[in-house]
């Protein structure tokens, strides 16, 4: 059985902004990848005094980047084109935005350090897997949530405006607004 159907001539890169099944070492990927890599790396070479050249590069590297929005480095994207961030954001040391499929951040959303926000998804099926197929699910974090340091936010999940998800959490389902959440997997405790 073919993961493509019969007249599917798109290319895995078309593939994957589609969300669907792609193979991810295809040249057009590696070379977005590759693009992607160098900015980031210049982007983490920066030195706090460095402001204008940073906001050069975000707004290379990034779809989007709303008004005064940081960023502190070092930061990890795949192809960087496919995150889109609001006004007034913080995001904290070692951010890894893997954006295989669309991330959304609102305004005034706190990022705390070593966070994660994972799109990719692999088959669990061990053939697909074996043949290297994999896809992605969006990731939305509405505007004023705070991510606490350590979050691994998982592939396809939403989190409502003003929530918070406390330091360690995994969110692996959507999170309602104006709620606190901790754990693995993370859940409800309070309401705000």
């Amino acid at each position: 059985m073919s993961i493509i159907e019969p007249g599917d001539d798109r290319t895995m890169y078309q593939r994957m902004l589609d969300g669907d099944l792609y193979i991810a070492d295809d040249p057009q990927i590696g070379e977005s990848v590759a693009k992607t890599q160098d900015l980031q790396q210049a982007y983490n070479a920066t030195t706090a005094r460095q402001g204008p050249l940073r906001k050069l590069i975000l707004d290379d590297l990034l779809g989007s980047v709303g008004a005064d929005t940081e960023f502190r480095p070092p930061i990890y994207v795949d192809l960087g084109t496919n995150i889109t961030v609001g006004a007034r954001c913080f995001t904290n040391f070692n951010l890894t935005a893997l954006d295989v499929a669309p991330i959304t951040i609102g305004d005034d959303v706190l990022i705390g350090p070593n966070v994660q926000l994972l799109t990719p998804t692999h088959p669990v099926e061990p053939g697909p897997r074996r043949d290297k197929w994999e896809a992605a699910k969006p990731i939305t974090i509405h505007d004023n949530v705070w991510l606490g340091g350590g979050v691994i936010v998982c592939p396809g999940v939403t989190i409502g405006e003003n929530s918070v998800v406390g330091a360690g959490s995994v969110v692996t389902k959507d999170v309602p607004a104006n709620v606190v959440v901790v754990g693995n997997p993370a859940r409800v405790i309070r309401e705000i």
